[in-house]
């Protein structure tokens, strides 16, 4: 099976995970039973005043609504992964009830800062305020002294590998609210979003795991009017402050193709079809502005990529398939 064909298994397993209304999806694990069995339900709810929602956890899994999550092996489990997705406007926290694993027989339970998938990483390095190294936190290095992590967006992922049946942990995951998000994943193909950087000298992407129609209605980037198809050797012509239109088949914004850029401000919608696996709406901020931008977007139907029209790009990421 080639790497690229791996790839897109795993982003057929997150777009399933991410489709539709349900916030939340089981994954059966892949040793026992077919790995793209999904028991699909709509637990979507409001939890205020409610008991905290418990179940087991699974060797792969995605969660995307609070609660208390418990992991026993029942066989070694030697490569397991739990995908966390919160909000748009939300930061996730996981918290360590109990942990019972064997660190020195090869044991791990690591919390990443983010999500990563065959070496690519979102938000990419160039995005996230810490390096690499970093965004790993290791049960095993750090014990008990840190029972709560808390991500730096809405999304963040649980690697572990537990020996001894009967072992395993307990996580309580819960999110509170972010008033400037920065990196983001959606969780549905259609929306509509405000990203706003103020005063801050960082870059931040929105990204959307389908092939979608933007529409940029605003953008505030503190000097003047235009929008530009990329050219490599053009750019923005070295403006600090700009928003570029991204597309690929991977999750790292800083290996996919550069599309469109958005250099100056402009009032009034600008639409492009996008026909990747993987969109994402790219700010770069200086920190000598406050910078938005607010778009639409809704994933394409099969018939608009089989006949695009209009300002589409859907070449590109056809022919790196």
């Amino acid at each position: 099976m080639s790497p690229s064909f791996k790839l897109q298994c795993h982003f057929i397993l997150i777009l399933m995970a991410l489709r539709g209304e349900s916030r939340y999806l089981e994954l059966r694990e892949a040793a026992d039973h077919d790995p793209l069995r999904f028991l699909g339900a709509n637990l979507k709810r409001e939890l205020a005043g409610e008991p905290l929602y418990r179940r087991a956890l699974r060797c792969l899994d995605m969660l995307s609504l609070p609660g208390q999550f418990t992991f026993t092996a029942d066989r070694p489990q030697l490569h397991c992964a739990a995908f966390l997705i919160g909000e748009p406007e939300e930061f996730v926290t996981i918290h360590y009830d109990l942990v019972s694993i064997d660190c020195q027989g090869g044991d791990f339970l690591k919390v990443f800062d983010g999500w990563i998938l065959k070496g690519e990483k979102f938000p990419s390095s160039q995005d996230h305020p810490l390096p690499t190294t970093e965004r790993y936190i290791d049960f095993c290095d750090s014990g008990l002294s840190r029972r709560s992590i808390r991500s730096s967006q809405n999304v963040a992922m649980i690697f572990f590998r537990v020996r001894q049946p009967g072992n395993g942990f307990t996580v309580t995951i819960k999110t509170d609210p972010n008033l400037f998000p920065c990196n983001v994943i959606s969780q549905t193909p259609n929306g509509r979003f405000t990203l706003v950087v103020p005063h801050l000298h960082r870059n931040c992407s929105f990204s959307i795991i389908y092939p979608v129609v933007i529409k940029i209605s605003d953008l505030t980037l503190g000097h003047l009017h235009g929008l530009q198809s990329k050219n490599p050797s053009a750019g923005c012509g070295g403006i600090g402050d700009f928003v570029e239109l991204l597309g690929g088949t991977g999750l790292d914004p800083s290996k996919m193709m550069p599309l469109a850029d958005l250099c100056y401000s402009f009032h009034g919608p600008a639409q492009m079809k996008i026909g990747c696996d993987n969109t994402v709406v790219r700010m770069v901020s200086s920190g000598k502005h406050v910078n938005r931008v607010t778009f639409e977007y809704r994933q394409l139907e099969p018939y608009e990529l089989e006949n695009p029209n209009g300002n589409s790009i859907q070449e590109i990421c056809l022919s790196t398939l």
